[in-house]
Order: structure tokens, then sequence, then C-alpha cells
């Protein structure tokens, strides 16, 4: 039981753990992106105004030499590529209208020509044109500003364009990212650390009172939960309490008022008994009358084993139940038992088969009378709940240091649904016969007594088949 309660806490746990996990790790990985987007936004866009304020600047000055010749323009671009003080950072270009590189930064003849779509645009727009995006040539990361060179004569003879690597943004932007994430994982850490707090004082008190209500359940009635909690699960725990106490009370109630009735019944039952044996003895006495008072006389001891039934019963609630326990040929009292009852079951018809072996049975240690009790009980079950088939079929065998009783019925066998159900009090499930549905209960408290099973299965073929596995040692 404390085991089935702990895997349920754990499910519980771990529902709990991966909600409230799994709803903060998607909001901030939510917030991350979000702010990873906006520094992203950021860093370009300031990037790019810096970019495009340099060409603005860079194209006006050129602007206002255009009067020279284009050798001495030409030249006046060489110099200032050579002069360009932020070369490690940026590289400057100069493309011709037809989209070559005339002057760079980084060499006069830096490679192959740029191909990237904002040089065009800048010569068909006469307007500063950004791109962001892979250099063709190299592959990298980049980002380009293209400005329109104009002639005095409103010729647009090439572009100057500013080029530089996203590398280092795209690295800040990483970073920014990673303490963001970190930031996640440091908050969600603590989200979890509190909610397994929290959820251990719910679900550890939950996990206990699971566990005792499942012992009262199981006839453990006047268990108490002890909680410290003055919440909801303590107003649970007190309730249970009050619940077990009540059950409790409610069952000694039952079981002393069942004793005195037993007790008051046996006195009159005695008495009739009696005589009915000592009418019967009567060999005056008219058919009619012999046949009542064996009917009589039958109906009392029916009733009287009813009574026994209901005495131990009350004695086995009150943990009054004990054993006389003397070395008992078990075999012995098996057959007397078997060939006893089979004279009865003779009379409705019933045909008692005891399968006879050659085994050697020990004696093992038990109180004969009352494993007689199991036996007779167990026969009695037989006749009741599978009559119909007209045969019962008992035997003996000793297996793995226990000695087995195996009694079978060929009648309708019992309900799947019910068959865990047929050990306890009172219950009879949908069987009509007639019983106060303790029997089983009484026989499988004396064999646990004696320290063994009683188990009931059907039968292979139909039937019920009442296995009883007593100890020798």
């Amino acid at each position: 039981m404390a085991k089935d309660s702990k895997r349920k806490a754990g499910g519980l746990r771990s529902r709990w753990l991966l909600n409230t996990a799994g709803v903060v790790f998607a909001l901030g990985l939510v917030c991350v992106l979000a702010v990873t987007a906006s520094f992203s936004a950021y860093y370009y866009s300031n990037l790019q105004a810096d970019m495009e304020d340099r060409a603005a600047v860079t194209t006006e000055f050129f602007t206002e030499s255009m009067g020279q010749s284009y050798n001495g323009f030409y030249q006046t671009c060489v110099t200032y590529a050579q002069t360009f003080a932020e070369r490690d950072r940026i590289e400057l270009q100069f493309i011709n209208d037809k989209g070559m590189l005339v002057v760079s930064s980084v060499g006069q003849w830096a490679g192959e020509s740029p191909s990237t779509p904002e040089i065009q645009s800048a010569m068909s727009s006469r307007d500063i044109v950004p791109y962001v995006g892979r250099d063709p040539v190299t592959g990298e990361r980049i980002m380009a500003v293209s400005s329109p060179v104009i002639y005095s004569s409103g010729q647009v003879i090439g572009v100057l364009r500013y080029v530089t690597s996203t590398r280092l943004v795209d690295r800040q932007i990483f970073f920014v990212a990673l303490v963001c994430f970190l930031v996640l994982l440091v908050i969600l850490a603590v989200v979890l650390l509190s909610s397994g707090y929290y959820i251990r004082s719910i679900l550890v008190p939950v996990a206990e009172i699971t566990e005792k209500a499942k012992r009262i359940s199981a006839g453990s009635y006047g268990t108490q939960i002890h909680t410290r909690y003055q919440d909801e699960i303590g107003e649970l725990a007190e309730t249970i309490n009050e619940l077990s106490n009540k059950i409790s009370q409610n069952e000694k109630m039952q079981a002393e008022f069942i004793s005195q009735l037993s007790h008051e019944l046996r006195t009159p039952l005695t008495v009739i008994n009696g005589w009915s044996e000592t009418l019967l003895a009567d060999e005056n006495m008219d058919a009619g009358t012999r046949q009542g008072m064996k009917i009589i006389s039958g109906e009392a001891k029916r009733l009287t084993e009813m009574v026994m039934e209901l005495l131990d019963f009350t004695r086995m609630q009150d943990g009054r139940m004990t054993l006389t326990v003397e070395p008992t040929d078990i075999r012995g009292e098996f057959e007397d038992t078997v060939y006893l009852y089979s004279s009865r079951l003779s009379q409705d018809g019933i045909k008692l088969h005891y399968i006879d072996n050659d085994e050697d049975i020990p004696e093992i240690p038990g109180d004969a009378k009352r494993l007689r009790q199991v036996f007779l009980n167990i026969l009695d079950n037989a006749a009741k709940h599978g009559g119909e088939g007209k045969r019962v079929e008992a035997s003996m065998g000793y297996d793995n240091g226990c000695v087995v009783v195996r009694i079978r019925d060929y009648g309708p066998g019992i309900p799947e649904d019910e068959l865990p159900l047929v050990k306890k009090k009172f219950y009879k499930g949908s069987s009509k016969a007639r019983g106060t549905g303790i029997g089983l209960a009484v026989c499988d408290e004396i064999v646990e007594l004696h320290g063994g099973t009683l188990t009931l299965e059907n039968a292979q073929g139909g039937g019920t088949l009442v296995t009883v596995r007593l100890p020798a040692g």
C-alpha cells in the first residue's frame, strides 16, 4: 500500500512539476526570444544608422570635389581609401557605374567586384541603400551601405560603399541571448525548488492519508491519521479520523450484538436439538410426525451451525480466536471429514470422490478441531454452490514443505469480478444459496492462524477449485 501511495504521489508530483516548469519555461523562452530580438534590432539599427551617416558625409565630401577630372577624382579616392582610419573594422570601397571595384581601403585591387543587390539599387534610385545578408563571394554575413556618387553633370559615375562583418554584432547578440537563457534557467531552478517544497508539504500528508484510508477500508477501523497541518489537509484528516472512529464503534456494537444474540440462541437451540432427538427415538411415532420431527431436527442443527459461525466471527473480530496447537494427523482428519460428509452429500445426489495417493503426509502442528471445521465448511460450500455438477473431488498432497488440500466442484463457478471478494465477511455475491456469508471469512482466518493460505479460483473445464496450503513446520 505504501509503495502504491508513493507511486501515485510521484505521479502527481511529476504532473505538477511538468505543468509548472513547462509554463514557466515557455513564458521564459518567449521573453528570451523577445529580448534577443529587441537587442538584435537595436544593434543592427545602430550599426546601419552609423554606416549610413558615414556614407552620407563621405559622399557629400566627394560631391564637392566633382569639378576635377576623372583621373583627379580617382586619385582623390585612392588617397582617401589609403588614409581611411577604420580599415580594421570597416572596408571602404569605390565602385564604378559598371559595378567594377575601383578602390578599396584594404588594397587598390581588393579581390573580386561585389555583386550585392544594393549597389545597382543605389545607382538607379540615387539614394543610400543598405544591405544585410551573406557576401556572395566569401559567404560571410555582412552589412553594406551603398551611396551613389553623382558627377556635376548629374550623371551617376559609381557608388561609395561601406562594408563591415556582422560577426561581432552577432556574437554580442548571442551573448545577450545566452545571459537571458541562463537567467531563465536560474528562475526555473528557483521555481522547481520552491514548487518541490510546496508539493512535498501537500503530497506527503496526502500519501499518509491515502495509506491510512486504505488500512481503514481493509478493516483496520479506529486507525488515526496524525498531521501537523491546520488547513484543508488537516480538515480532511480529521474527517477521516472521525469516520474511522464511528465505523470502529459501529463494528464493536455489531460484534457485541451478534455475540450476545448467538449466546442467547444457543440455549433454546440446544433444547430443541435435545428434545427432537428424544422424540425421534420413540418407535411408536407415526410416519408423518417422524418426518416433521426430522425436518425440525435438521433445521435446528443448521441454525446451530450458523450460530457457531457467528460466534467464531465475533471471536475473529475481537482477536479472541485462538488455536489449541498440537501434532495433528492432517491426513486422518481430512479423510475422516470426507467420509463423514460423503454420506450427507449422497442424500442430495452428489458424489464426493476422494482422490487417494501414496504420498507420505507428515503430521503438522495445528488445531484438529479448527482444521476439520475448515474442511467441512469448504465441502458444504462445494455442495451448496456447485451441487449442480453432482460431483465433488477432494485430494491431499505434499508440496515444498506444505500440505496442500484441494476441493473442487463441477458447478457454474464464481464470476471473475467476485473472486477477490468471496472471502470477505457477509459477502455472498450473486449466489442464491443459503448461508450467512461469513463461513469462508472464518475459514480464511483459521488457515492464516496456522500460517497457511486459502485460495479460490475457477477450475479449468468449469467449477470452483479451493486450495488450502498448510506449512508442515
